[in-house]
């Protein structure tokens, strides 16, 4: 194997170094403090169905909203070189539309609920537009553009039902939050796998994914080369509008009610954390979808991990933010220049021998 292949083999490998390692400190540790942590049973539910349990399926289950809006948010990361800070608050006005949806239907059958998503996902890709217009026609930092949704956007999901938490029952929305009658595995954790399927599909036999990095990499050499800056900036914006409304829509189904205060409340903080965890540039440019996903792993499997360690809620955050400050230092561009360093400083001779 030649020199260039070997290095850029390597250069690979290292995006996904820091979210592996901190998944394996995280597997390493609940080993040694609980080896039962990673158990898994089945249990028969409320409902008399035989359903999957343990650590494992929670942190797969409770993780699901944040995966889908970690690939929404790692797009317009590599697009627009920032980051939407009101995908809670866009998430909580889609669910307040799903529910609104719902309740007016005589009933709630699976067409009446597509729909609901189908309006809320067009509810949500409106609003996220407003963003991406005042990012890629006014060229307002994306973190100032979507100051104004985040402070504005639960006050809509609150007008939106008149100011009422209203619950929304039935077969259907259980089976779709929780598990669906005789399948063991949440629904949640199937969703995701499609909505991943669909995103890998979509980036892999087409031009999205090299267009969206070319944007975010250089916007002038872009453009020289045919590509609309403008409008790729706006369609990552359309698909994090579906993402929003998929993940608002899952939340209403988990609990059976919208709560424009608290639904996916913080949840843009830790979606940014996992594109950075996941050694994506905070900057833009370059990105790698499988290291958002595992770092939106990471950060649930950290959360279950305190939990079980009987740690408040209240105290959850701080432990959070100084284990992910260290594993953010460590994936940051000063460290994995100096890790550079020792893996060029190599033997030769180690080099031949991996020939070999």
């Amino acid at each position: 194997m030649s020199k260039p292949k070997l290095s850029e083999k390597l250069n690979n490998f290292s995006q996904l170094l820091i979210p592996i390692v901190a998944l394996f400190i995280l597997v390493v540790f609940n080993l040694i403090r609980d080896p039962s942590f990673f158990s898994i049973g089945i249990k028969v539910n409320n409902l008399g169905h035989k359903v999957l349990t343990g650590n494992l399926v929670s942190i797969l289950n409770g993780a699901s909203e944040l995966v889908i809006l970690a690939i929404g948010m790692t797009l317009v990361t590599s697009a627009t070189k920032g980051q939407d800070i009101s995908i809670g608050a866009s998430a909580a006005i889609a669910g307040s539309m799903f529910v609104k949806i719902l309740r007016a239907a005589p009933a709630i059958t699976v067409p009446t609920i597509l729909g609901g998503v189908v309006v809320a996902a067009l509810v949500a890709i409106l609003f996220c537009l407003f963003n991406g217009i005042l990012i890629s026609k006014f060229n307002i930092q994306p973190m100032i553009a979507s100051l104004i949704l985040f402070t504005a956007g639960r006050p809509i999901a609150y007008w939106i039902n008149g100011g009422a938490t209203p619950n929304v029952e039935s077969p259907l929305l259980g089976a779709l939050g929780g598990f669906i009658p005789g399948c063991p595995i949440p629904s949640p954790i199937l969703i995701v796998i499609l909505f991943v399927v669909i995103m890998v599909l979509l980036l892999k036999f087409t031009t999205l994914g090299l267009y969206i990095q070319a944007v975010g990499i250089n916007e002038k050499a872009a453009k020289l080369n045919g590509i609309n800056p403008l409008f790729m900036k706006l369609l990552v914006f359309v698909i994090l509008g579906v993402c929003v409304a998929l993940a608002g829509s899952m939340n209403v189904c988990r609990i059976g009610l919208i709560n424009h205060e608290k639904i996916l409340l913080d949840i843009e903080m830790d979606a940014i954390l996992a594109v950075a965890i996941g050694g994506n540039s905070l900057g833009g440019g370059k990105f790698k979808l499988s290291g958002s996903i595992l770092g939106a792993y990471i950060i649930q499997a950290l959360t279950t991990t305190l939990y079980a360690m009987k740690v408040s809620s209240t105290d959850i955050k701080a432990y959070k933010a100084i284990v992910i400050i260290i594993i953010v230092v460590l994936g940051s561009p000063v460290v994995k220049e100096f890790i550079g360093k020792l893996l060029k400083a190599k033997p030769k001779a180690a080099v031949k021998l991996e020939a070999k």
